[in-house]
């Protein structure tokens, strides 16, 4: 009973995580030291059912009961003057996230390729910027449509297993994170349903392959998720019109970026430690 409350608990604490962009849920999961069991699972749901399934419905009740409290609150706050705030307080909890990716690409010089993939993580982000507006969104009816959205969730599922990447971010670059945090505030499971589904899938399909990707070329993983991060800051970036705007957005940014920094430090000394002991 005890280990189940904990397995809901840090679902809770993950799954609400990841209704803030910026915040990555797979680092949530790593600070709380959750992450490797919950891909093991994922990844072994049809090889170790007994074991995987009811790990994985108690860890999504509490994810779900998570992104329920926080989605409603978020996305009233964005339509209200706290909003401009908010969104600098976003900027700088993306930026608090590239110290953890820096440290996990174990990167002591940078490269003519450490460049490259750097470049593709960002070419990655002007890639979905070219995207039309609203194309993923779950307000859209009709057989093509849900199956854009179901091809959605497959790409939102890379920010969901992926440490450093931010699931709200992925769906803030998409041009769906208010919709979806509309929905799930409302309770409007129908209208999210493809993407749910999509997102099912792509979390299965795609948690060997980024286990395996990581664990052979993980230098090269973690340079293109820099990539992504640093270039997605620009459209993170709100539209001021006073210069007060600006002072109250470098200290909102201040305080976002401290705060993710300060919970990645945990995971940042860890790797530390365990660099300084393979050198030595």
């Amino acid at each position: 009973m005890k280990e189940s409350i904990l397995t809901v608990l840090k679902g809770l604490a993950v799954g609400s995580s990841m209704t803030i962009p910026g915040v990555s849920g797979g680092s949530m999961a790593m600070i709380i030291g959750v992450y490797d069991r919950l891909i093991t699972s994922v990844s072994r749901i049809f090889s170790e059912p007994k074991k995987s399934i009811p790990f994985l419905l108690k860890f999504a009740a509490g994810a779900a009961a998570g992104m329920l409290l926080l989605a409603g609150l978020i996305g009233a706050a964005l339509d209200t003057p706290a909003g401009l705030p908010l969104r600098f307080v976003f900027l700088g909890a993306v930026a608090g996230g590239i110290p953890l990716i820096f440290r996990k690409a174990e990167l002591n010089r940078l490269t003519a390729v450490g460049v490259l993939f750097i470049l593709t993580g960002t070419a990655a982000v002007l890639l979905l910027g070219t995207l039309p507006e609203g194309m993923f969104s779950p307000a859209k009816e009709g057989f093509g449509a849900a199956v854009i959205q179901f091809l959605g969730g497959v790409i939102v599922a890379a920010a969901l297993v992926l440490p450093g990447i931010s699931c709200a971010h992925m769906m803030y670059m998409m041009g769906i994170y208010e919709p979806v945090m509309d929905s799930i505030s409302r309770l409007d499971i129908l209208s999210l349903l493809p993407m749910a589904l999509g997102l099912a899938a792509g979390t299965f399909l795609t948690a060997k392959l980024l286990e395996s990707l990581i664990e052979k070329h993980s230098r090269g993983c973690y340079l293109v998720i820099l990539g992504f991060m640093a270039g997605s800051l620009l459209d993170l970036v709100p539209e001021v019109s006073f210069w007060w705007q600006w002072l109250i957005g470098g200290v909102c940014t201040a305080i976002g970026f401290i705060a993710v920094r300060l919970m990645c430090s945990g995971e940042i000394k860890k790797l530390r430690e365990e660099r300084q002991g393979l050198n030595s």
